[in-house]
C-alpha cells in the first residue's frame, strides 16, 4: 500500500554529514574514449542530442533511447554490457533490455557526448528479503544547472517542483518526504503504451525504491560486462535507519569468472552527490 512506501521513506529521513569514511572517487570516462567516440559517431548522436542548451541535449538523448529501445523486465539483458553491442542485439532479435540495460546504454551516450552521467540504483528497504524489484535510471549532470538530474529512460520520465524547475534525485527523495511538490514530465510513459502519473510512479513505485542508493565508482563504457580479473567497485548511500550499517566495505569474490565486487558504504549524501 502506497502509504506504508512513504511511511518507511519518511522514516529513513536522517543521514550523517559528518560521515567521513574512505570512499573511492568517482569518475567519469572522457569522452575522447576511443569506444565512446565511435559510438557517437556511429549514431549521429551529435545530431541527436541537437544544438540546445546541454539541458535540451540531455532530454533529447533520453527520449530517443526510450523510443529506440524497449523496456523488457522479464529477460536478463545480453551477455556485453556495452551501448554498441545491446543496441544492435535489440536490433537484431527484435528484444528489448531491462531498466539497468536502458540506463548503462543512456549513460555511455551522454558520456560520449562529454556529459557527466551515472547509473543509479534505487533499491527498497525490505528488511525481510522479499522484494526483488529494485529500479536504475541515470543521474546526469547539468553544466549549465550546476546540478545533478533524474533521468529515467525505461519511463522516458524526468521530475520538476511547481516552478516547473527540473529536480535531481535527491531532491526528489528529499521533497517526497517533506510532502512537497514533484511534478513528473506529463509524456512519461511505460513502452508508449501507459502513461506514467506522479501519484503512482513518484509516490508509490519510486517512494519504495528511493530507500538505498548505489552507483559505480566508474562510470565508463562497458563497465558491467563481465571479464577475467575485473573489479567492479560501488557506492551505496544509507539512511541512518538501515539496520545493515556495517561493514564499510564488502567484498565479494566470484571464483567462476574471476571477478571481484567491491561495494563502500556511506552515510553522507554529500560525498555521494559530490559535483563531478
Amino acid at each position: 500500500n502506497v502509504g506504508d512506501f512513504l511511511y518507511i521513506l519518511k522514516k529513513a529521513d536522517k543521514y550523517n554529514l559528518a560521515d567521513n569514511r574512505q570512499l573511492p572517487t568517482f569518475k567519469y570516462q572522457s569522452s575522447d574514449n576511443q569506444n565512446l567516440t565511435s559510438l557517437r559517431k556511429a549514431f549521429n548522436l551529435d545530431s541527436i542530442a541537437g544544438n540546445g542548451t546541454d539541458v535540451l541535449k540531455i532530454l533529447n538523448l533520453l527520449h530517443w533511447i526510450h523510443n529506440l529501445i524497449p523496456h523488457d523486465g522479464n529477460h536478463e539483458n545480453p551477455v556485453v554490457k556495452n551501448a554498441m553491442s545491446m543496441i544492435a542485439e535489440c536490433k537484431r532479435d527484435d528484444r528489448g533490455l531491462n531498466c539497468r540495460g536502458l540506463a548503462t546504454v543512456l549513460n555511455e551516450c551522454y558520456l560520449s557526448l562529454g556529459i557527466k552521467s551515472r547509473i543509479v540504483t534505487c533499491l527498497p528497504k525490505d528488511s525481510l528479503k522479499i522484494d526483488n524489484d529494485c529500479h536504475v535510471i541515470n543521474s546526469v549532470y547539468s553544466e549549465t544547472l550546476k546540478k545533478w538530474l533524474w533521468i529515467d529512460p525505461t519511463f522516458n520520465a524526468y521530475v520538476m517542483n511547481e516552478k516547473g524547475e527540473m529536480l535531481s534525485i535527491e531532491e526528489v527523495r528529499e521533497r517526497i518526504i517533506q510532502d512537497k511538490p514533484v511534478i513528473l514530465n506529463p509524456d512519461a510513459n511505460w513502452n508508449n503504451q501507459n502513461p506514467q502519473t506522479t501519484e503512482y510512479y513518484l509516490l508509490n513505485y519510486m517512494a519504495k525504491n528511493l530507500y538505498i542508493l548505489e552507483c559505480p565508482t566508474n562510470s565508463e563504457y562497458n563497465m558491467e560486462t563481465i571479464e577475467s580479473g575485473r573489479t567492479y567497485s560501488y557506492i551505496q548511500l544509507l539512511p541512518l535507519d538501515y539496520y545493515q550499517q556495517s561493514p564499510d566495505k564488502t567484498e565479494k569474490k566470484d571464483e567462476k569468472t574471476k571477478t571481484t565486487w567491491t561495494t563502500y558504504k556511506t552515510n553522507n549524501p554529500k560525498l555521494f552527490w559530490q559535483t563531478p
